[in-house]
């Protein structure tokens, strides 16, 4: 297995060079947003960040690609840096602290290198395929992550995104049966749910649309902590356009309820089988 000690320190410094500008521009009065065609946010701070990534990773990787969210992709190499300069835009132009630069490493097709670093909430987290998943200020400074050992749905604590967001693909009513059969259902929402996750905070998070770099960065973090990180067809990984995630031993059942019309599903739970 190729290490990526060296890509995961590269990582930390790009997340410092982004966090110089992001925070200066949070709650900034002059802070400049405008509608993208689909309708989304994106502020000067978004670009400016996304430069910044580009233009050391041109200096320091020359030979990887990149892909990011509000610039075009470069390169062909079989490495792709996938970035996303601020995941969470409205809660950044709103003054809300949770948000976050993700920046992956995905490697032949495989998220090798994750790192999620939101700094108005003092937190990062990271991981690399084989070597845990790490949360702290830096690397000198983390303590290792593990999901839980939640393994019933009555047990289960749920964070999904809107519900209306889930009503425009569909899957609505599945969704709302899905949340009533669990503990406690919160929407932390963007990155912050994977995290929480990974920290075994939470037991399930889920979203029905999705981009790569909203999710290539998760996927390590989750994993590398005892978790599984599908689409809701349940493909591993963060190429389906969504994402469920879950500590693994809840992943059968959530995904067959989420295949659901909403009636509670025949799949048997870890306990009967």
């Amino acid at each position: 297995m190729p290490g990526y000690d060296d890509d995961l320190r590269l990582a930390h410094v790009l997340a410092d060079a982004v966090e110089r500008v992001t925070l200066e521009r949070f709650r900034a009065e002059d802070l400049h947003v405008e509608s993208k065609p689909d309708l989304t946010l994106v502020s000067d701070a978004d670009r400016t960040a996304e430069e910044v990534v580009r233009g050391q990773l041109k200096r320091t990787r020359p030979r990887d690609a990149v892909i990011g969210e509000e610039l075009p992709p470069t390169g062909s190499s079989p490495r792709q840096w996938v970035v996303d300069p601020i995941d969470g835009t409205h809660n950044f132009v709103r003054g809300v602290p949770v948000w976050a630069t993700l920046i992956a490493l995905v490697d032949d097709g495989v998220p090798v290198l994750g790192l999620v670093a939101a700094p108005a909430l003092g937190r990062r987290w990271w991981a690399t395929l084989g070597s845990g998943a790490w949360a702290g200020r830096s690397l000198t400074s983390a303590k290792r992550l593990h999901v839980s050992g939640v393994s019933r749905l009555e047990d289960a604590s749920i964070s999904l995104s809107s519900t209306t967001s889930w009503a425009d693909v569909g899957r609505l009513d599945a969704v709302l049966a899905l949340s009533r059969a669990c503990w406690r259902e919160r929407a932390f929402g963007d990155f912050w749910s994977y995290m929480l996750l990974a920290e075994g905070a939470v037991d399930i998070a889920a979203e029905p649309e999705l981009a790569l770099y909203d999710m290539a960065a998760l996927v390590p973090i989750v994993t590398e902590a005892g978790g599984r990180f599908t689409s809701v067809e349940g493909v591993d990984g963060p190429f389906g356009g969504n994402a469920v995630a879950t500590n693994g031993l809840l992943h059968d059942e959530v995904l067959a309820r989420l295949a659901s019309d909403g009636r509670p599903s025949s799949v048997p739970r870890d306990e009967d089988r």
